[in-house]
């Protein structure tokens, strides 16, 4: 599988993500559920904070591309549910280079949503890998 950056304008790299990812030779495709910061019950973790929040959600995320033989280098797509814009992009610089450090290279959108599952959830996060 090759992928292939595209990027009109470098804002967005800014942020580790990119206006477009375009994958060459990928022979399987997953398609990953909102993860949040919730237990293997799916009680709430870390209430209130949207970093421990986000970090939890990011590893129930790679837990669920290695079940399938992937890491966080297949991904393609993330896309961002949270509940506080204003405290997401606050907290922006201590948790978007993390999939960069994690090799990923993706396109994402960021969706302000009223609530998630629970009202302690403040995150969810959605991708889809490529590999």
């Amino acid at each position: 599988m090759q992928k292939t950056t595209h990027n009109p304008s470098a804002w967005l790299q800014g942020f580790g993500l990119n206006h477009g990812v375009e994958v060459n030779g990928g022979e399987r495709t997953l398609y990953l559920s909102g993860q949040t910061a919730s237990d293997a019950e799916g009680a709430p973790l870390h209430p209130g904070d949207m970093v421990a929040q986000y970090k939890a959600a990011w590893q129930c995320l790679l837990d669920a591309l290695a079940s399938a033989g992937m890491d966080a280098s297949n991904l393609v797509r993330l896309n961002f549910y949270v509940t506080d814009v204003t405290a997401f992009m606050e907290a922006a610089e201590q948790i978007m280079p993390i999939h960069g450090e994690a090799g990923a290279e993706i396109v994402s959108t960021l969706l302000g949503v009223n609530e998630l599952y629970h009202p302690d959830i403040m995150i969810e996060i959605e991708g889809t890998a490529v590999a």
